[in-house]
């Protein structure tokens, strides 16, 4: 977080407004005027709109009978998407996912023109692209919330790491600074206290055991996860594949998501400014909230991501600041 907006003390807003509908569903509910904070995935879906100018509920749901559409670009295929779909279907909204191969095509086609939405970052990493693009996306609603950690194939406990020990850390501005910030409160390293919201390896002014930082693609952390010649890497637990069984709970410090600094990190579907108001994002985040769609993310995550609630103004006025921030750098 940024020195103009510090943490406030006593319990987070985030962890106390966590409600549990069920035992496979954890959503956050937030207040506009709520400090509040989630953690990113990663990240999830862009979303491409053919709205036609039929009038819509004033819920935002159509009226019976009437039909709108929209695709949507994601980095990846899961059944979460697909339970979206059907239960945005039942609504009147078509949906179809696009699937694009990297994390820029979702926002520089959303700028072109070619989607009307996507869902796919946190506000963090929207910043970053709006400040370096001159760009004006904005948050329609939040999404999901992804939780990090720092793991290793061989190690136990972050007191094994080496001296001179390799550390994976994401390549982008946005994740690899929260990777840093991660490893400072993991007490490995220390941070600069002005190196604000988009911390770098020039910031670290304490590194007792001179750990090397390896930059590379967020998406890719996962696939280097057993190379030897790594003593750990910093990566958000959804970010790997079922089939390398690793869990939050192999971490060998994990990242507190509900803590109010993460609202950098909190996933949101963004659409250009110009196309905000749209009635089809509250059919969508109607979708987003139905807890069938809770149950497919709790299948497919194991509880990695959580579906969260944040007041769209608190959204936007955080993606202003740091927006503010990134333009800095």
């Amino acid at each position: 977080m940024s020195d103009q907006n510090p943490p406030s003390s006593g319990p987070s807003d985030l962890r106390s407004a966590v409600a549990a509908g069920s035992k496979k569903r954890r959503t956050i509910i937030l207040t506009t005027s709520a400090v509040v904070a989630v953690a990113l995935i990663v990240g999830v879906v862009a979303i491409v709109s053919n709205l036609g100018g039929t009038a819509s509920s004033a819920a935002g749901t159509p009226a019976a009978g009437e039909r709108r559409s929209v695709k949507i670009a994601t980095a990846e295929d899961s059944q979460f998407q697909d339970a979206i779909a059907a239960v945005a279907s039942e609504k009147g909204l078509d949906v179809t996912w696009v699937n694009v191969d990297d994390w820029v095509l979702p926002n520089t086609e959303l700028v072109a023109g070619s989607v009307d939405a996507n869902a796919f970052q946190h506000i963090l990493y929207l910043s970053a692209f709006n400040a370096q693009n001159n760009a004006d996306l904005t948050p329609v609603f939040s999404t999901v919330i992804t939780q990090w950690g720092i793991f290793s194939s061989t190690l136990k406990n972050v007191s094994e790491i080496p001296s001179g020990g390799r550390v994976a850390i994401p390549d982008d501005p946005s994740n690899g600074g929260r990777a840093l910030n991660i490893l400072a409160s993991a007490g490995l390293i220390e941070l600069a206290a002005d190196a604000g919201d988009f911390p770098t390896v020039e910031n670290v002014t304490s590194n007792p055991k001179n750990l090397q930082f390896v930059a590379l693609p967020a998406r890719d952390i996962p696939l280097q996860f057993n190379d030897p010649s790594l003593s750990a890497v910093v990566v958000g637990t959804s970010y790997f594949d079922p089939a390398q069984n690793v869990s939050k709970d192999d971490a060998l410090f994990l990242d507190d998501s509900l803590d109010e600094k993460n609202l950098p990190y909190v996933n949101v579907v963004a659409t250009r400014a110009d196309n905000a108001d749209d009635p089809a994002w509250a059919t969508l985040k109607e979708a987003y909230a139905d807890p069938r769609v809770a149950d497919a993310l709790e299948k497919e995550q194991f509880g990695n991501s959580v579906l969260v609630d944040v007041d769209v103004n608190t959204l936007r006025d955080k993606l202003a600041e740091l927006q503010k921030s990134a333009s800095k750098k």
